[in-house]
């Protein structure tokens, strides 16, 4: 089989980019002869809000990435469409995880499925953005009508789907899978001791870019509360690049009285770097405000660490409550009940089992499956 992946890829950074690369080593695990197809240009740099676009790490090893796809040039769109059109593959898997992205990649997918008999399979990261705005529908419909089926990762981008008249294209339901490719744990002595963080303290991680819908601010507003502020060798680790208003957070600190319980990490974590965090935590949480589904929680998954998520989008279907963490509503006083639970219960195993069980379900061969059978 001969399958084209378009989307990000080194020497672009982030999830998605993880995601794509992991995808097309378990398809050439598979058999399949591979090309990753990704950007000459992804994001104009006024339209950035990080830092840089671009990977500080090695370029992956045994992939085959092409940069051919430039997001802002409508003739670029339709010349790539027509080249892969000629790579005559079995499958074309388009990454879409927002409408910026949906004239690019819409237009390459109508291209491809003109010119040659390549299957176009949209997997979708999200379909309605976190922070929308008026023209989301109309781009991401112009997607959603471009290619011939879907696969979602989670029951919550299935229902935005709905919503946008697939012409009853076919849709099949397939979770994000662990992701794998962060290295193993390592022992909590040395992680500490390579982040610069206190052996005697117990630490909570947020991780990941910071944006207003992740919920960061609950909580610190959680952390606040009397029952958390009593429990004093308690502290949050915030491992991730602000996209957003940095000072509002420093305020909030400040505001608080947190001033000394947060430690910021507040660059892009590199890959490397990635299993310190991870084996430094006593347990994740993803605060979040809406929510389709996340990467973090697969990477917690890997690590085998608990987990405490809101009740929004699709973290619930992931994380069964009390099994592998906890499931709560997006808000302080829940979020900080939960933190007093878990950090008195004195057992920070308490939830390995679970985790193991759930973590066993969520395999890159069953995301290729289901993208094959669609």
């Amino acid at each position: 089989m001969k399958v084209l992946i378009i989307g990000t890829a080194y020497p672009y950074r982030g999830g998605l980019a993880a995601f794509n690369e992991r995808l097309a080593r378990q398809f050439t695990d598979e058999g399949c002869e591979v090309e990753i197809i990704t950007f000459t240009l992804q994001y104009p740099s006024f339209l950035f809000p990080g830092k840089t676009q671009y990977s500080t790490d090695s370029a992956p090893s045994g992939l085959h990435v092409s940069r051919l796809v430039n997001s802002v040039n409508p003739f670029n769109w339709t010349a790539v469409g027509k080249q892969l059109a000629k790579r005559q593959a079995d499958v074309a898997v388009i990454s879409y995880w927002m409408p910026f992205m949906a004239p690019c990649l819409g237009t390459i997918a109508r291209e491809i499925r003109k010119y040659a008999k390549t299957k176009v399979v949209a997997v979708l990261h999200n379909v309605i953005p976190h922070e929308p705005h008026f023209f989301d529908l109309p781009l991401s419909r112009y997607f959603v009508k471009s290619v011939d089926a879907f696969v979602y990762m989670s029951r919550s981008v299935g229902e935005d789907l709905k919503r946008l008249d697939n012409g009853g294209r076919q849709a099949a339901f397939s979770p994000h899978p662990v992701y794998d490719t962060f290295g193993e744990q390592v022992p909590r002595t040395e992680a500490l001791k390579s982040l610069g963080l206190d052996a005697g303290k117990r630490y909570l991680l947020f991780f990941g870019f910071i944006r207003d819908y992740k919920g960061l601010d609950l909580l610190m507003r959680a952390m606040s509360l009397p029952q958390v502020r009593g429990m004093e060798d308690v502290e949050l680790v915030v491992a991730g690049e602000f996209y957003g208003n940095e000072q509002k957070y420093k305020d909030l600190e400040r505001n608080l009285g947190l001033t000394g319980r947060v430690r910021w990490y507040s660059d892009f974590i590199p890959d490397n770097k990635v299993k310190l965090f991870f084996s430094a935590a006593d347990i994740v949480v993803q605060p979040y405000k809406s929510a389709t589904q996340s990467g973090v929680t697969q990477i917690a998954y890997h690590f085998e660490k608990p987990m405490l998520v809101t009740n929004v989008g699709g973290l619930a279907e992931i994380v069964p409550d009390g099994k592998a963490g906890y499931v709560v509503a997006p808000d302080p006083a829940a979020i900080g009940g939960a933190l007093c639970d878990f950090f008195q219960k004195g057992n920070p195993d308490c939830f390995l089992q679970g985790i193991k069980v759930e973590k066993s379900k969520y395999s890159w061969g069953a995301m290729t499956r289901t993208i094959m059978e669609c």
